[in-house]
C-alpha cells in the first residue's frame, strides 16, 4: 500500500498569517498590503463577494475581511508585481477606498 507522502501533493490554497483584525481598527492608519483574494461571501447581502487582505499594521501581519466593493474594484487594478504596497483605508462618503 502507497504511503499519501509518496503523492507529493501539496496544497493549492495559500492561507493569510495572522489573526483577523476588524477594518475600524485600521482606519486612518498606514498598513501595508502584502497580497488580496477575492471570494464568495459566506453572508447574503452585497456583491455576494469578500475580499481577503493579507495585511501588515503595527508591524503585525494581520488579515482582514470586508464586502467592501469599491475596495475590491480599486485593488482589482493593483497589478500582481505592485505589491505589497502602503497605503491608508479611509471611510469617504459611507465608503471604504484607498488612499
Amino acid at each position: 500500500m502507497k504511503d499519501f507522502k509518496s503523492f507529493n501533493i501539496k496544497p493549492t490554497v495559500k492561507s493569510f498569517e495572522g489573526d483577523k483584525i476588524k477594518i475600524d481598527r485600521v482606519l486612518n492608519k498606514c498598513i501595508v498590503v502584502e497580497d488580496y483574494r477575492i471570494e464568495t461571501s459566506k453572508f447574503d447581502k452585497g456583491s455576494g463577494k469578500c475580499l481577503h487582505l493579507q495585511i501588515i499594521v503595527d508591524n503585525s501581519k494581520r488579515v482582514l475581511f470586508t464586502g467592501s466593493s469599491t475596495l475590491m474594484e480599486m485593488i482589482e487594478r493593483v497589478p500582481k508585481e505592485g505589491m505589497p504596497f502602503q497605503t491608508t483605508i479611509i471611510k469617504e462618503n459611507e465608503r471604504f477606498q484607498f488612499s
